[in-house]
């Protein structure tokens, strides 16, 4: 056998090999790939008589992958999840493919999905799947090829592509600030405020750049910004929310801009982009769509 050949066993060995080694059994692969176990063990018997290792560990009850099956049952299973969406491509989309991007679930809703209309109507021809995703990742192993990204323009062995940058800004519900006196930015020290689980220090970088002392003490705290939009439109405090998430809430008079200065975040929206995926015809022409829907620099 050529080293080539070696180098590449046969795709039914591979698929069988997965599945042994994600099922932990012969049998259940067997039933999973509509085969007979014996055809199932002939599988994994020719990769490890093709590689001149063994893969599993057996005994009278269990098999395991060995440690050298545990390495190659990673890069197998990447491998056969590359050639499936290769293949969904191929059948849902001929001509330019498929976009797996990684969104962030409030900015993604609040601010990207009504602009999607627009790409949809204007290529046909691309097909983008969402997938929530929040903090860094390894774009290889999850299989996708961009992201929504907020945070610095530092992301490893990628380009990213500024897209919005966040103003904070302390606001209410009309109902709460009519019925409370509140005239200066140092009145909010005495209220409840709303606080992001992701962003633990917001508040006090609020205070500070207002030239005050944050003040100590609990208060509630939300995993996603709507949510927290949510809990302050029925009253339950003050939240310090990105202006561009709660547009609609501001021009529907929902939110009402509490006393003081709106802060820029350090960070920003970003379109991340793996170097390997640059030239994806796909990620090409969803990031200069994009970027002809972002707002002007000020």
């Amino acid at each position: 056998m050529s080293v080539q050949r070696r180098l590449l066993p046969g795709i039914s060995a591979l698929a069988a090999f997965e599945a042994v080694a994600r099922l932990g059994s012969f049998t259940a692969a067997a039933q999973e790939l509509d085969l007979t176990q014996g055809a199932v063990s002939r599988q994994i018997r020719v990769l490890e008589d093709q590689f001149g290792r063994r893969l599993f560990e057996r005994d009278s009850r269990n098999v395991r992958l060995s440690v050298a099956g545990e390495v190659y049952a990673e890069a197998v299973r990447a491998a056969l999840g590359q050639l499936r969406d290769a293949a969904l491509g191929l059948m849902s989309n001929r001509h330019s493919g498929i976009l797996n991007l990684a969104i962030l679930p409030t900015f993604g809703t609040r601010w990207l999905m009504p602009l999607i209309p627009d790409f949809v109507e204007n290529n046909p021809d691309i097909t983008i799947n969402f997938v929530t995703r929040i903090g860094r990742f390894d774009f290889a192993r999850e299989r996708l090829d961009a992201a929504i990204h907020f945070g610095l323009p530092d992301w490893p062995d990628a380009d990213s592509t500024l897209l919005v940058r966040e103003e904070v800004a302390p606001v209410v519900s009309p109902e709460f600030l009519a019925g409370r006196a509140i005239a200066t930015p140092a009145d909010l020290g005495r209220l409840p405020l709303l606080h992001m689980a992701t962003r633990p220090g917001a508040w006090t970088e609020w205070f500070e750049h207002q030239g005050l002392s944050a003040p100590t003490g609990p208060g509630m705290q939300f995993e996603q910004f709507g949510t927290a939009a949510q809990a302050c439109m029925a009253g339950l405090g003050v939240a310090l929310l990105p202006q561009v998430l709660i547009s609609g809430e501001l021009q529907r008079g929902q939110l009402v801009p509490a006393p003081g200065r709106p802060m820029q975040s350090r960070s920003a929206y970003y379109l991340v982009v793996p170097h390997d995926k640059r030239g994806h015809p796909p990620v090409a022409s969803f990031r200069d769509w994009l970027l002809g829907h972002v707002p002007a620099e000020k």
